[in-house]
């Protein structure tokens, strides 16, 4: 009875029917298209030079930052009222997810430590542990409960906590790096890396 009530003190609420066919609609949505996508795209571009995809990767990359940033602020201007009406509400979804991302890094990589990975997989495997990936929880939490909802709300405090979380570290990984390993890695030799690794 407590978890019930917690949990619809924190989302609003109760009795959740998630509709399967909506559920799976989003999945096909936002998780099998961009995959198949992302599949064809790197396979045509590997196709076609060595360095294509990297090129293709970072012309890409300001248009996904400026899309994410885009619905982040969308989202918190229909979600303004209760942010600020309900601060608590706030605090006791983005404290516990704070600790918890920042537990799930150190833990992973003293893991990974533990078994000697050399830094360039230890670092990003530390990162991808660590990640919730809110953006595709928001997009489910939405096509769900709607935009005005309770889960909605909660995505997207996960995206204001995660995104400071991740760059801060980001830079722990790269103040961690030894010396060995600083190089200068151009986008071509990130596309050849790529194709090689195929």
């Amino acid at each position: 009875m407590v978890r019930n009530t917690h949990a619809a003190f924190l989302l609003g609420v109760t009795d959740v029917s998630v509709p399967w066919e909506t559920l799976l609609l989003s999945t096909v949505l936002y998780v099998v298209l961009p995959l198949l996508a992302g599949m064809a795209t790197r396979h045509l571009l590997g196709r076609k030079s060595d360095h294509a995809l990297g090129a293709f990767v970072a012309r890409l990359k300001p248009w996904s930052v400026a899309g994410l940033i885009a619905t982040v602020v969308l989202l918190f201007g229909f979600q303004a009222r209760t942010i600020v009406a309900q601060p608590l509400v706030i605090a006791l979804i983005a404290v516990p997810l704070v600790l918890q991302s920042y537990g799930i890094f150190f833990i992973t990589w003293w893991g990974a430590k533990w078994l000697k990975l050399r830094h360039d997989i230890a670092g990003p495997a530390c990162l991808i542990g660590t990640s919730n990936f809110f953006e595709l929880a928001v997009a489910v939490a939405i096509s769900l409960f709607g935009l005005n909802s309770g889960a909605a709300l909660a995505t997207v405090v996960g995206v204001l906590v995660e995104v400071p979380v991740m760059l801060s570290l980001v830079a722990l990984v790269n103040a961690w790096r030894p010396a060995c390993t600083l190089l200068n890695t151009s986008h071509d030799d990130i596309g050849k890396r790529i194709h090689a690794s195929r």
